[in-house]
């Protein structure tokens, strides 16, 4: 028998006002992004406040790397939770529970193997990415912290998923909300107060996640069984086994192409010096923040797409993706108005930087960004969506011609662009990427019309 709490959660994205429905389902996600994304600020805060310009940009570049790794992890863990959203759409709990039981299992081996591989190629990657010496040991000493502890990352990300998978996006933000305060908390103790300095933010930010981690299972063990491990339904499936990884590494390899392209990004950035670097840090930080809504709307509708699939509920997707698509480009245009407000003073709080260079540098990049985030829009909802009605491949080709883009424009940028060229890559990236899963979008939205057709034949 389904859980009733549960099964009014799943009515939410399968039956009802459309809007409404992915607005109620996005809220908590985008709340529980922002407080996970607050790791990251108040990481940046303390450290530009407390420890200076210097350990700024050590911070800063461990961005694109970090990234790699912990996006990698993520996307696979989105991909698994795609796959349970179909099964559960289904109402096939015996199902459900098989396939819950061996996303843990990957999830740890996955997890290790990942582990091991970052932290055996740390250092020779940072020097191939052109690091300053002067702040290539703090910008180590931080990775190895945060990668060594990966496996807490992904394991929250799975639980997460696998709680918005069945629809219940609210209990995994209560648990990110209690931690977040933790780590404020750590952070100031750990930086301040015991002058560990950058590696007392990667403790901080790790401590945190273990309890988000520990309430998680706590969690799902006493109220929500259903989606615990099961001893018994863990049995091999081929079938399954080869969906799960499929999405999983599809939707991992997506992020990890886009992040191999920013890890390239971030060696021409590198090699522009310290105050560019400290403005690039401080400048993604905020523009990630104003790109968390996309971000949330792009798995909401992925997780739709996915419940929406499972029931068969074909015109349902198309009008699900279509508002989603409208939601982020109203949350676009107001997101113009607030960064030419408010950008400097937001800069400035964040760094506490007197730096001119840094500051204009920083605003630059803010403002050409903020600019395309319509753009932006289209792609990253189209991009998910079609993940979620099993359309990998334009997608990941989408993520290829990023890369390509990323890599042929490094020597550009080192040598006659500078930081401008970085400002704008990314727009022009976007452009196209979007035109790639616009295209996309209208053939699935085609062929399900044709496949209608048909039955009135």
């Amino acid at each position: 028998m389904e859980n009733k709490a549960i099964k009014n959660q799943n009515n939410l994205l399968t039956e009802g006002n459309i809007i409404k429905g992915l607005l109620l389902f996005s809220l908590p996600i985008l709340i529980g992004n922002v407080f996970q994304q607050l790791y990251n600020v108040v990481d940046t805060a303390i450290i530009g406040n407390v420890l200076g310009d210097r350990a700024l940009a050590a911070v800063g570049a461990t961005a694109a790397l970090y990234m790699l790794v912990i996006g990698f992890a993520n996307g696979i863990t989105n991909g698994f939770s795609v796959v349970l959203a179909r099964i559960y759409g289904e109402k096939k709990e015996e199902r459900l529970k098989q396939a819950v039981s061996t996303v843990y299992v990957l999830t740890l081996i996955l997890s290790v193997i990942l582990t091991v591989i970052s932290l055996l190629g740390l250092h020779n990657i940072l020097v191939v990415l052109k690091t300053p010496a002067n702040i290539l040991a703090q910008t180590e000493a931080y990775l190895r912290v945060i990668f060594t502890f990966a496996i807490i990352t992904m394991f929250y990300n799975t639980f997460s998923g696998i709680l918005r998978a069945i629809g219940d996006s609210k209990t995994p933000l209560y648990f990110l909300i209690l931690s977040s305060i933790l780590n404020v908390g750590l952070d100031i103790l750990f930086v301040k107060g015991l002058s560990l300095g950058i590696k007392g933010a990667a403790y901080a930010t790790v401590i945190a996640q273990i309890v988000s981690v520990v309430l998680c299972m706590v969690y799902i063990w006493k109220k929500c069984p259903l989606i615990g491990f099961h001893t018994k339904s863990l049995k091999w499936d081929s079938g399954l086994l080869k969906d799960l990884l499929l999405t999983g590494f599809s939707m991992g390899l997506m992020l990890v192409v886009v992040s191999i392209g920013s890890v390239a990004l971030q060696s021409a950035v590198n090699s522009l010096g310290e105050q560019v670097i400290a403005a690039h840090t401080a400048a993604r930080k905020i523009d990630d923040i104003f790109m968390l809504p996309l971000g949330t709307l792009s798995t909401a509708c992925a997780t739709f797409a996915s419940q929406n699939l499972g029931a068969k509920n074909y015109d349902r997707i198309q009008k699900g993706i279509k508002a989603g698509v409208f939601l982020a480009i109203c949350f676009s245009m107001a997101s113009v108005l607030v960064v030419f407000m408010l950008g400097k003073p937001m800069v400035k709080m964040l760094t506490g930087t007197t730096d001119t260079v840094i500051m204009d540098n920083a605003l630059m990049y803010m403002k050409i960004n903020i600019l395309f985030f319509v753009v932006l829009s289209i792609l990253l909802v189209l991009r998910s969506s079609l993940q979620g009605v099993g359309r990998k491949l334009v997608p990941v080709l989408g993520s290829v011609v990023e890369l390509l883009f990323k890599f042929y424009a490094v020597g550009i940028i080192s040598n006659k662009l500078g930081y401008f060229g970085v400002c704008i890559l990314e727009p022009i990236i976007w452009f196209v990427c979007a035109m790639m899963v616009l295209a996309d979008f209208m053939v699935y939205i085609n062929s399900k019309k044709s496949a209608k057709s048909l039955l009135y034949i």
